[in-house]
């Protein structure tokens, strides 16, 4: 039975994009190449609707570029590298659930001299908080720039000291960043914290848990249509390897 083809058209209004997208991703070599009609018109196929419908959904649960990078890959016959992709994209939205978890206790913990197994110092580097926190040392200058966190500054060399209470509101940043979007909410909460008033705070790192559980759902719902256009791409199953890199 012969496919019928969809035009740019059809195919922006079945998956409600505009027309302008769909040639986004073909210049991106997101999608597989999309053939041309004698008087050089495109026409869609059925795998063009699920690779494009894969990126609309993955992108709701996984960052662009992540996406991005999957899709090219499946274009050039790497299956097995588009799904370690999104198999690494799950594992760090664990690790930032975890990290939430960790941090959710500390809120009210009026004794903040240690984390985990490690003994807090009373001065710390940037560099010592941001592997503490797990960000960047740019992330954590930044919020210093915009007044969240204060430092002190090394008399000898002049390099940033953060104490244990900064530390403690880095880590409230770190993990609120994504769900509470607004810098001026974010020194709320974190006068909030300074005055004892946990009550929104701690709502605020419920929000956060809800959202990763959310995110997960995205996550794995565009999974399902990304693994129906792997099928349509290659019904046979070949995982784009070949005998020679199996042995």
């Amino acid at each position: 039975m012969t496919e019928v083809p969809y035009t740019p058209k059809q195919l922006a209004n079945k998956l409600n994009l505009s027309t302008t997208t769909l040639r986004r991703y073909e210049e991106l070599g997101l999608i597989p190449d999309v053939p041309r009609t004698a008087s050089n018109r495109r026409w869609y196929t059925t795998v063009h609707l699920l690779a494009s419908a894969a990126i609309r959904i993955l992108i709701q649960g996984y960052d662009i570029p992540v996406v991005h990078e999957a899709m090219k890959q499946v274009k050039d016959g790497n299956t097995n590298e588009a799904l370690w992709l999104l198999n690494q994209g799950q594992y760090k939205m664990q690790l930032e659930k975890r990290r939430v978890e960790e941090i959710m206790p500390l809120v009210r913990n009026a004794d903040f001299s240690t984390f985990g197994n490690v003994k807090l110092k009373d001065r710390m580097s940037i560099g010592e908080v941001a592997d503490l926190a797990g960000v960047n040392t740019s992330a954590i200058r930044y919020w210093e720039q915009e007044g969240l966190i204060v430092s002190e500054r090394n008399q000898e060399n002049g390099y940033r000291l953060f104490t244990p209470v900064e530390l403690r509101k880095i880590f409230v940043i770190s993990s609120l960043r994504k769900t509470v979007y607004f810098i001026g909410n974010i020194k709320q909460l974190l006068d909030d914290l300074e005055s004892r008033h946990f009550t929104k705070v701690e709502r605020s790192f419920q929000i956060a848990l809800q959202e990763l559980d959310s995110q997960l759902h995205l996550q794995f719902q565009g999974i399902a249509v990304f693994m129906a256009y792997l099928t349509a791409v290659n019904p046979a199953g070949d995982d784009g390897e070949t005998d020679g890199e199996r042995q």
